[in-house]
Order: structure tokens, then sequence, then C-alpha cells
């Protein structure tokens, strides 16, 4: 957009992004703001549409998008419904994902490639769109979609800067959380952002050997020091740091299992998010009761901890469900 219009008055690319990311438009058309020749030319050269297929959960609280990429390769991203008004998108960071954590879907796609800023950003502003018509707006974005952001560093805070800026999406820092696995170069360099973006460790659980198991980047970097960079992270920000446990059903949901997760969160700004597994064909959530026990365990150890809710099952809103799932009669979106 920015070469098309670098021999327009500076201005014309103010009034372009306008259109794309305040007023939301879907058709070059709409841009009302910008001569017709500039629009037809803008419509010919830099088309707006976003090839894709939405997914409705049962409950309509959930909607997962799969999005066609230039290059044919394809991504998802989820819109989540709050009751409280908050929209939530959760997106992707990379085609695939090199790490191969067992309980993952997008794990079994092997790594393809990483997104580009804007290839992030779109996956934002289709939900922007479909938002719009119901006079609403994305009020939040998460970083937990498919692959790794630390390891495609530079561009997701490229994209989350974008999605910051005022004259873009003007999406507040402290609504935009980053999910990791923990790669310790990955929270040094986020420690020393400027922006308060909120940072969210994957863990799932307390000991090196079972971690291993289901998450083999621990190899590389066990918990001690994914722990340590944490801690140098809130010396530095001051913020809490959201730590991530997938309950799975007779892998991580012993009694002793959260007898030692509970231990390791009793620190300043650690928080705990408990997460229901979602299945994708290998693993399963424990049954209710389980994991009640499991929380009654931490909450008697005084932990600081919450149960996301689950959303979107039917939806297969797990990352990367729809990879592998051949094209069938859903929503067509612009």
């Amino acid at each position: 957009m920015e070469k098309i219009l670098e021999n327009e008055p500076k201005y014309r690319i103010k009034q372009a992004k306008e259109a794309v990311f305040q007023k939301i438009i879907e058709d070059w058309d709409k841009a009302t703001n910008l001569p017709k020749d500039l629009r037809e030319k803008l419509s010919g050269e830099c088309p707006l549409e976003i090839s894709a297929e939405v997914f409705p959960s049962e409950k309509n609280d959930c909607l997962k998008a799969r999005i066609v990429l230039k290059d044919g390769l394809k991504i998802e991203t989820v819109l989540m419904r709050h009751n409280d008004k908050r929209n939530t998108v959760c997106v992707s960071c990379q085609v695939g994902c090199a790490l191969a954590c067992e309980f993952c879907a997008t794990g079994r796609m092997g790594f393809k490639r990483n997104l580009q800023p804007l290839e992030i950003v779109e996956q934002v502003l289709f939900f922007s769109r479909y938002l719009k018509k119901e006079g609403r707006r994305v009020t939040n974005v998460v970083f937990m979609g498919m692959g790794e952001p630390f390891l495609n560093y530079d561009t997701v805070m490229a994209a989350i800067r974008i999605l910051n800026d005022k004259n873009s999406l003007n999406i507040g820092a402290r609504r935009i959380s980053v999910s990791t696995v923990g790669i310790p170069e990955g929270i040094k360099k986020l420690s020393e952002e400027k922006l308060q973006i909120n940072l969210a460790v994957s863990l799932h659980a307390a000991d090196n050997v079972l971690r291993s198991k289901i998450m083999p980047i621990n190899k590389k970097y066990p918990i001690e020091r994914v722990l340590r960079a944490v801690d140098d992270y809130i010396k530095k920000q001051k913020r809490k740091v959201m730590f991530e446990y997938l309950l799975i059903k007779d892998v991580n949901d012993s009694d002793s299992c959260a007898i030692r997760f509970g231990k390791m969160m009793k620190k300043p700004f650690y928080f705990l998010n408990l997460i229901l597994y979602n299945p994708t064909g290998i693993f399963k959530p424990p049954e209710k009761e389980r994991v009640k026990e499991f929380k009654n365990i931490l909450e008697k150890m005084g932990v600081d901890f919450s149960e996301r809710y689950r959303f979107g099952r039917s939806a297969k809103a797990a990352c990367g469900q729809l990879a592998s799932l051949k094209t069938r009669s859903l929503i067509k979106s612009k």
C-alpha cells in the first residue's frame, strides 16, 4: 500500500491506513476519503480480500478461521467471545511448529515457515471485520496459536506495534499477551521492551522428566533455566507472569503433580492458569472430580490461580486441529 502511494501526498497513506485499520473496510470502493482513480489502483494492486473459512462453535462463543496465505499455506486463528463483552483473538505466528509438543496438533504438522508481520495482523483484521457488523471490536489479542512466538521474535514484535498503534487497530499493550514454551533468550528480550505486554509461559509439568516427555524443548531449556529467565523478567518489568498448565488425564493431573507444581508457583508475581485439555486424538482431559481435587490442593496451598473457560471444543479450537481437515461447505468470508 505504501509503495503504491509513494508518489502521492503523504496524507494519502494516512487516509488509506485509516480506511483499512480504523474504518475496517473490506473493499477499496468503501474508502470514500480517497479519489476514485486511487481506489481503482489499490483494488488492482493491493486487494483487501482475506481468503478464509469460518468454523463456528455450537454455542457461538468461539469462531475459528482457517486463513489461506498467498503461497497457499494455511494458518489458524480463533475469536473468543466473552460474557463481559471482551473479544479476544488468538493468533498464529508460524505455519506449523518445530517444537513437537506431544499434546499439540500443530506440533505434528512440523514447521513450514515464519509468518510476516502483516500475516499476523490480518488475522486480527479478519475478525475485526466480522465484529464490525455487530457494532463490536477486537479488545484483546493473545499469541497462543500456531507456532512459538519467541522463535519469530522480531516479526511478532513488529505485529504487536502495528496492533497497538493508535492510528491502526489501537489495541492496548496490556491487552496483548504472548505465550511461550519458555525460550530464555526471548524472555530476556521481552524484559527489555518498553511495551507493557503480558507474558505467559507454558510449563505443564513440575519436573524435568515429565516435561521432557511431553515437551521435547525442555531438554534444551529445563524448568530451572526457564524460571530464572522469568524471575529476571519480573525484576525488570515488575509485572505478573502467567504460567499455563494443561491438565491431561493420567499424565499430569495427579495429587503429587498438583503439590509439586503448587510449591513452584508460591512466588510473588506468579499466577497459574489451569487449562482443561482440548482433545486432539491422543490425550484426554481429566474427569470433573479429578479436576476438582487438583484445584482443591492448589487452593489449600494458597496458590494464585484460575481455570480458563473452555472455548469452542466443537469448533476444533485447539491449535492446529484444522490443518489436516478437508475443505467443507462453510462460511466464506472476504
